[in-house]
């Protein structure tokens, strides 16, 4: 035991006083005459015993209460485990991802009880301890040293962020610094994003202090994606949102309500329920005559774990798509008949010896249609419209140029065969999901169109239509379509079959697949946005619940938009340049955040390798964490119980002179 003020103890010179006055009695006596003292004797004898008694009881309790108080002002303690050094560098990593927004076990947020931690440090340390501060964003601040009321300062500022960190980066991030230092890691560990721990190398120059947050309950429900029941929204086709939720508790949940915003108006709403660990799937009907740009919510209420109750996503209803045809002869195409609508397509029909290559590069599907060779131009057409995400489709003319469509085509062993009989297609697999809702009814019987083989390279699985023997009749490869017969009568029918027009549909429309997603999560990188009308140097901002200018890059008809995901928020975002809007743009969280299981320090420590440079912090709140803390770096203070035992002896001497006789 040690004493933060031993000089105090000189005080205990102060115990010889209760010894002197019990020693000589200063008090004068006082004689009294009686006829007869024989009974008083015998009195007398008796009660002195219990004077002597009391008074021995007396002093020691005055002596134990002077003791003690002494004690007190000198203020005992039990040594650290670990000494505090002047000059001391802390770095503390405060995990400040969304699911610290859970509660722990006194109901406060995971991340409102990593605050208070971080305050107990900086009650601990001398004055002249330097901090680094470092969460998820991997700020600036976080680069330098920085004094107490610096620390408090940006601790002030601190907010939940969308960012999520591994254990390797976060360890990365803070072995940078040429200074070890002690740290401090505040996190709740969750396993969904910490990623692989066996086998991590930690720097033994660091004394690694792991500080577990275990949230009160890791039952969570969240909306976990939502997608369209048909992909493809052109033409006004009947559509459904799908929304898929998980819960990830031990409990069931029924009647749970889930409600579709559309435009800041509520739309639907459906009742579902989940088992323990389970997910369902709510279902929306569309309306058909969705026009422009329109914002969408998913909204669940979920307690005490809310962060994840809303998904935002977008339902941009497709404009004209730019269709491009290039053919030998100038007499009308059934290509031509397909996408004559101009309400939905920008067509345009070219001969192949006079080529708008402008159009084609900006099309959104090129269709080369019986050309006997594919030339030089019309390959390098062909690889720009693949780099900005188009769609080719290769019709072949009945003698067509092997050289150069093997040039064209990404196919080993293709070869050219003639002679062929007219061959029945194989039913298509109503499971792929080019065909979503292209069928009302799934009938085995379905007559299907006859074709001649023309183009074959084998056998190809991923045909999206085929000959009965498995060769293939249609295919795809990346982002173009190859079709291996004529289109013509002498080689084949389907473009007199219902299939015909909903296929081609498809292809068109397949590039807008690509580029239209519903929504992205904050943990992506990139957004691609179509944008062709950019000019002159000033660049494309995303505005809506605040204005940010991305770093971007524009190649041909698109920008490359890189997600500031630092700075920005989940919600929706239209696509500015200038007063002109290019898009609309969702955000939302990564859905590993909703999965809340987390491991223990002790398996982190484990799993780290454990050592003798890998300390744990038990303390699941703020008082209980300074606490022990303090117990480890100042000791542990027994001057409170020094005070309790003073006043414990100081009552015992007042109950012994009122109640002992």
């Amino acid at each position: 035991m040690s004493f933060v003020y031993p000089s105090f103890l000189w005080a205990l010179t102060a115990l010889s006083i209760p010894v002197i006055i019990h020693l000589f009695n200063f008090r004068k006596t006082t004689r009294v005459y009686f006829s007869n003292i024989r009974f008083l004797k015998q009195v007398k004898q008796e009660t002195t015993q219990k004077r002597k008694l009391k008074q021995y009881l007396v002093l020691a309790s005055r002596l134990l209460f002077l003791l003690f108080l002494v004690l007190a002002f000198a203020q005992p303690f039990l040594p650290a485990q670990e000494q505090i050094t002047s000059g001391k560098n802390i770095t503390i990593y405060l995990d400040n991802s969304f699911s610290m927004t859970a509660p722990v076990k006194d109901k406060v947020r995971a991340f409102d009880a990593a605050t208070g931690f971080v305050d107990q440090i900086t009650q601990t340390f001398p004055p002249d301890t330097r901090y680094r501060l470092v969460t998820n964003d991997f700020a600036p601040f976080s680069n330098t040293f920085k004094t107490k009321s610096e620390l408090l300062d940006l601790l002030s500022q601190m907010r939940p962020s969308a960012i999520s960190r591994t254990f390797e980066e976060v360890k990365n991030r803070i072995q940078d610094d040429s200074k070890p230092a002690e740290v401090f890691w505040i996190s709740d560990f969750q396993k969904s994003t910490l990623g692989e721990l066996n086998g991590i190398k930690i720097d033994t120059a660091y004394q690694w202090h792991l500080v577990s947050l275990p949230v009160a309950n890791s039952a969570n429900i969240f909306i976990d994606s939502v997608y369209l029941e048909n992909p493809l929204m052109i033409g006004g086709e009947r559509n459904s949102v799908k929304v898929k939720l998980r819960n990830s508790g031990s409990r069931s949940v029924d009647g749970l309500m889930v409600k579709l915003t559309m435009n800041k108006v509520q739309a639907a709403t459906s009742s579902v329920s989940l088992v323990a660990n389970g997910t369902a799937e709510a279902s929306f009907d569309l309306v058909t005559n969705l026009q422009g740009l329109n914002e969408a919510q998913v909204s669940i209420s979920d307690f005490p774990v809310s962060f994840d109750n809303d998904l935002y996503f977008t339902l941009n209803a497709a404009g004209k798509l730019k269709i491009a045809e290039v053919k030998t002869e100038a007499k009308p195409t059934y290509i031509e008949k397909v996408f004559g609508n101009q309400s939905l397509f920008t067509f345009k029909s070219q001969l192949v010896s006079n080529v708008d290559y402008s159009f084609l590069t900006d099309a959104d599907l090129v269709i080369f249609n019986g050309l006997n060779k594919i030339d030089g131009g019309l390959l390098s057409v062909i690889n720009t419209i693949k780099e900005r995400a188009g769609t080719v489709l290769i019709i072949p003319s009945a003698e067509p140029d092997l050289n150069s469509y093997q040039q064209a085509l990404p196919f080993a062993g293709l070869s050219v065969v003639k002679n062929q009989e007219l061959q029945e297609l194989e039913r298509p697999d109503f499971e792929n999901p080019f065909f979503e809702n292209v069928f009302e009814e799934k009938a085995t019987s379905l007559a299907m169109p006859k074709a001649k083989k023309l183009l074959q390279w084998g056998e190809d699985r991923t045909a999206i239509l085929k000959f009965k023997d498995g060769q293939p009749f249609l295919t795809q490869s990346g982002s173009v379509f190859v079709l291996t017969s004529a289109l013509n009568k002498d080689f084949t029918d389907f473009y007199n079959h219902a299939l015909f027009v909903p296929v081609m549909y498809r292809m068109a429309a397949s590039v807008k697949k690509d580029q239209q997603k519903l929504y992205y999560t904050l943990s992506e990188s990139l957004v691609r946005v179509k944008a062709d009308s950019l000019f002159g140097e000033e660049p494309v901002r995303l505005v809506g619940s605040q204005e940010l200018i991305p770093p971007q890059r524009k190649t041909g008809d698109q920008v490359l938009i890189e997600i500031p995901k630092f700075s920005i928020t989940a919600g929706f975002y239209n696509v500015m340049f200038r007063r002109d809007t290019l898009g609309l743009l969702a955000f939302d969280l990564d859905k590993r955040e909703s999965l809340l299981p987390q491991y223990k320090a002790s398996e982190v420590k484990e799993l780290a390798g454990g050592g003798d440079f890998l300390s744990i912090f038990e303390a699941s709140t703020p008082e209980a964490f300074g606490n022990e803390i303090k117990e480890r770096y100042l000791g542990t203070p027994l001057w409170k119980y020094a005070v309790l035992l003073a006043l414990a002896f100081l009552l015992a001497e007042v109950l012994l002179i009122r109640f002992l006789k």
